[in-house]
């Protein structure tokens, strides 16, 4: 089905002249990556191309090549729609007014499979690897700037090649883009190591107030913290990257309050927890080990009702570990 849906894509990039190229608002390394390494791909193709992110671009990713064509909203007409790293159309932020898009790429379980040709692998550890996979099928060249933004994709989704998911497919994905001129330790250390002294602040605020419930750790972020630290980002600074390097816990969370009155909610889970599923019951989504949604209410109205179904996510889980090890226990006792 996938050769079938990549033909489609082939054909419909071909006969293209004015490409939109889309992602989710709040955007991480792999919808940066995935929709600049596109872009300039279909750039160099000779399409005009619009690489729209309805939040701009995050100071940390500006080092690549691209980064500067980014713009906010649609300015000119198209006749070619793509959506990358999207699991629904709420995610771009209202930049294609609800129309149905063109082309859906994606890599979460929870995609809804909105658009008329829709290229979703679960299985695939970013959006970024799969254009790495399929843009030579689609006649795009994959240049030096078009690999470094797919790198740092792949590099930022993985959090440096160390989830769960990581294949010896993606390892080998990778080596082929550091061959093609990407350079992995200065993506690395850009997309993962550096942070602003603001964000640091910003990340002080919510480590005052770090809460834990057995193997369940979760802290929040208000618009004074934001304000306080000068901080100018809407997002948690990858503060819930660092929660969740925290050891005897199995879900980190953090809950950030948002100007519109809703709030943003992520999770991490260790191996052998799913949160994609409780994500997607707060009408969000992601993977297993990674998810998120934003939620209507004030801070205090969503931490209490996401927190509710979340511990006993964490407690049904311990549960069926307690289980797990009870058996193992019968039957070394009953071997013995």
């Amino acid at each position: 089905m996938s050769s079938e849906i990549s033909q489609a894509i082939r054909e419909a990039f071909t006969n293209a002249k004015r490409v939109l190229i889309i992602s989710h608002i709040r955007p991480d390394g792999d919808a940066i990556g995935a929709t600049i390494g596109l872009g300039l791909a279909l750039q160099a193709a000779g399409k005009t191309v619009q690489m729209v992110l309805a939040d701009g671009l995050p100071r940390s990713f500006r080092f690549l090549k691209g980064s500067d064509l980014v713009q906010h909203r649609v300015k000119s007409e198209i006749d070619l729609s793509v959506v990358l790293d999207c699991s629904d159309l709420l995610r771009t932020g209202g930049a294609l007014a609800n129309q149905q898009p063109d082309i859906n790429i994606d890599h979460h379980i929870t995609n809804l499979n909105f658009a008329r040709l829709n290229l979703v692998m679960p299985e695939a550890v970013a959006t970024s690897a799969i254009l790495a996979e399929f843009m030579p099928e689609w006649g795009l060249e994959i240049s030096t700037e078009v690999a470094s933004a797919l790198l740092t994709g792949v590099v930022s989704d993985t959090l440096g090649f160390r989830t769960s998911n990581i294949t010896a497919r993606a390892l080998h994905q990778a080596g082929d883009l550091v061959e093609k001129g990407a350079y992995l330790p200065e993506l690395y250390n850009q997309a993962l190591v550096r942070h602003s002294y603001k964000a640091a602040l910003y990340w002080g605020q919510g480590l005052s107030r770090l809460n834990r419930k057995d193997r369940l750790i979760w802290t929040s972020l208000t618009l004074e913290d934001r304000l306080k630290a000068g901080y100018t980002g809407n997002d948690d600074a990858d503060l819930i990257n660092v929660l969740s390097t925290i050891d005897d816990t199995d879900i980190s969370m953090i809950f950030v309050e948002q100007k519109d009155g809703r709030v943003k909610v992520s999770w991490r889970a260790q191996p052998g927890v799913d949160v994609s599923q409780i994500a997607f019951q707060f009408g969000g989504g992601g993977h297993a080990a990674a998810s998120g949604a934003e939620i209507q209410g004030s801070l205090e109205e969503v931490q209490e009702k996401v927190l509710q179904a979340t511990i006993k996510l964490s407690e049904n889980n311990s549960d069926q570990k307690n289980g797990k090890m009870n058996t193992v226990a019968s039957q070394m006792a009953q071997g013995s």
